[in-house]
């Protein structure tokens, strides 16, 4: 029996399937009918950094591939409805388990490779993984020393698979009988069964698992193949982590659906991904803003031809204006920008001819069916132009978080809480303005940290910024101020004070202390930990 139970109710499925939004189709279901109509084409090429070889895979052989894994995993005893985790980098690997888990309705459990053992022992533990998939070594660390240290403290774990060079051949059945496909066909999850468990990436500390069904992952993805128009000739290109679901969705997912190449890279090296962008000539990819900054400032932009490349869609974060403007005609490539999360993926887009105002100023309008309303601490609707705490419901809403339904926040409506901050502006485009937790209450009066920081990120020796609030005795709350600086350059303190007094800001908005840091603390998808970040703070 499955742990993993959704909250969905009768009158949420009539209604989605009233409106056609849900059309009870599997990720499956779209690479199957790829299988049958692109067999010879590639499916996923695979990069590692350091390595000259890349490694090809057609949809017929992922297909034969991902289907000998599947029967593995019936030999190993995993059942419908368990979890199967996988800490898997960036790698064609990944892919073959994803489709695996699928095939004999395991839940796909993916996980990113920073994760280390407070994470892994508190993620295996609480989704009672049956098996886990890791690499023996990336990026200089032992994963299979430390899962084996592990395993001992985890009785429901029952088998730690660890990639060597011949990748997952050892796990596999030599040959897929008859008796195996009767077994996947007998194990096909329905379209409103939880298919996949992703914990949040940790901005907050707090790790939730999220599920999702086959219908709550389909409407989002279709969704941003209509808003990029993306098609099967096209190629994708994914830097971001495949463990986050920015890189399963629009990295694995939507080529599936399409039909199309994905090409994925292990390790985030923007003068690689250049090379990868001219070779492979691809067309898009996604990526929050470290990723779009990185590719703007590389060195090896000026070597590539990149005419194929026509678009950029930038989430994560907020976009910083003066970034994206240098980062369009620098690369001059369309930039669309995007917000969602873990918990629905993408919910608004900007338009792919929306001007500059648009694309720069905000985080876009929802989907045809996504609803997003900004509300006060009282529940009441505020005026355009008003910040406020957004809310989103809509087909692609997730269906709850593992084993903590209590955390649900979503209403009888299906208005769900995000925790974010935002305002509408150009009548239904929405900009996030901050985290609730980013409120800085001075002496009583509210502080924009969002507009304090897009003023710092125009400087031109500031490379990243972030505020967060410092505890005070007699305010309340300080604004202290993280920067990192870019590379040959040094500001004092005194000079940012003199900068915003030019922007025009208000001082009560400047902030009262400045630390530089060599890096942000990030998670593996690219978002500041601004948790980290006010733990720090509070001891300085």
């Amino acid at each position: 029996m499955s742990i993993a139970e959704p909250i969905l109710s009768k009158q949420r499925i009539k209604q989605m399937h009233q409106s056609k939004h849900w059309l009870d189709k599997t990720l499956l279901d779209y690479f199957d009918a790829a299988v049958a109509q692109f067999a010879d084409k590639s499916a996923v090429i695979a990069y590692r950094k350091g390595q000259a070889e890349k490694d090809v895979k057609t949809y017929q052989e992922l297909a034969q591939l991902s289907d000998r894994l599947a029967a593995g995993l019936l030999k190993q005893g995993v059942k419908k409805g368990e979890v199967v985790s996988f800490q898997l980098p960036n790698i064609g690997e990944f892919v073959v388990v994803y489709l695996a888990c699928m095939r004999i309705g395991a839940i796909s459990n993916p996980m990113m490779p920073i994760f280390r053992e407070k994470e892994l022992s508190y993620m295996l533990s609480f989704a009672e993984s049956k098996v886990v998939f890791a690499p023996k070594l990336f990026r200089g660390f032992d994963h299979q020393q430390l899962l084996q240290k592990l395993q001992p403290s985890l009785p429901k774990l029952e088998k730690v698979c660890i990639l060597d060079d011949q990748g997952l051949e050892a796990f596999m059945v030599d040959q897929v009988t008859a008796e195996d496909r009767k077994q996947f066909e007998d194990r096909a999850l329905s379209p409103n069964e939880v298919f996949l468990l992703m914990y949040t990436s940790g901005t907050t500390g707090t790790p939730k698992g999220v599920m999702h069904t086959a219908n709550t992952h389909d409407y989002s993805a279709r969704k941003f193949i209509g808003r990029t128009q993306f098609n099967s000739s096209e190629t994708v290109f994914m830097g971001s982590p495949t463990a986050h679901m920015t890189g399963l969705m629009y990295g694995v997912s939507v080529p599936f659906m399409l039909g199309s190449t994905t090409v994925l890279l292990d390790q985030w090296d923007a003068d690689v991904a250049w090379k990868i962008i001219h070779d492979e000539k691809v067309a898009f990819t996604m990526g929050a803003t470290p990723f779009l900054a990185d590719l703007s400032d590389s060195k090896s932009l000026e070597q590539c031809n990149h005419d194929a490349f026509r678009l950029f869609v930038c989430g994560g974060a907020p976009v910083p204006p003066a970034l994206g403007r240098r980062a369009s005609q620098r690369l001059n490539v369309t930039l669309m920008t995007v917000w969602g999360m873990t918990e629905m993926g993408a919910v608004t887009t900007t338009l792919l001819d929306d001007p500059e105002e648009k694309v720069f100023e905000t985080d876009g309008c929802p989907y045809d069916g996504t609803g997003v309303r900004i509300i006060n601490q009282a529940g009441d609707l505020v005026p355009d132009g008003e910040e406020g705490r957004l809310q989103t419901r809509g087909p692609g809403n997730f269906v709850g978080y593992l084993k903590r339904p209590e955390d649900y926040d979503t209403d009888a409506e299906g208005w769900h809480e995000t925790g974010d901050l935002a305002k509408i502006i150009h009548s239904k485009y929405i900009r996030i303005t901050g985290r609730s937790k980013d409120i800085i209450i001075r002496g009583g009066e509210n502080i924009p940290v969002a507009v304090v920081e897009n003023a710092l990120y125009q400087h031109p020796a500031i490379q990243d910024t972030a505020i967060v609030a410092k505890p005070d005795e007699r305010l309340g709350e300080r604004a202290y101020c993280f920067i990192t600086l870019r590379e040959g350059q040094a500001v004092t303190f005194e000079q940012l004070q003199e900068y915003l007094l030019e922007q025009g800001l208000s001082k009560n908005y400047w902030p009262e202390f400045i630390q530089i840091l060599e890096a942000m603390p990030r998670t593996a998808s690219g978002k500041i930990q601004k948790f980290k970040l006010r733990e720090m703070a509070a001891t300085l």
